[in-house]
């Protein structure tokens, strides 16, 4: 049975998009949930709008995580932490710490959970990944400083 998604569904494709399923998969999960409707010709045209407006949504998305990227990796995010003498941190630097910092310094919010951040535990440089889009990744310099 061919249908049009109306939401994305894991597995099985983005809104708008028309698939081919089970009757029964269809009938009893796609449909009550809302998240499919039957393809029909005037459905047609209604997927082809939610494509539309799908792609623009994703350029649009595309382009803000493009021009977030190209500002911030230039810089150098400064986050300070309690040390050792020996620079070793008590604790470790996190995706939520990167989030913050990149907040304060750059007035850029970027949401923790697109950070992904080695296991900083010294002073020094570092680097963490931020990936904004499925096509936009980029790196975020990191200098991680005793606090005094």
């Amino acid at each position: 049975m061919n249908v049009i998604l109306r939401n994305k569904v894991e597995g099985l494709g983005l809104r708008g998009d028309i698939v081919e399923v089970a009757e029964g998969y269809a009938r009893n999960f796609l449909f009550p949930k809302g998240h499919a409707l039957k393809a029909s010709p005037g459905a047609m045209d209604q997927a082809a709008k939610m494509r539309t407006s799908r792609d623009q949504k994703d350029q649009t998305a595309r382009e803000a995580a493009t021009a977030i990227a190209s500002s911030l990796v230039p810089k150098t995010i400064t986050i300070s932490a309690k040390a050792s003498s020996e620079g070793k941190l008590f604790g470790s630097i996190s995706a939520a710490d990167v989030a913050d910092a990149v907040k304060a310094q750059t007035d850029i919010d970027i949401d923790r959970k697109s950070i992904e951040v080695d296991n900083i535990k010294t002073v020094g440089a570092h680097t963490a990944t931020a990936s904004l889009h499925s096509d936009v990744s980029f790196p975020i310099n990191i200098e991680v400083v005793a606090a005094e």
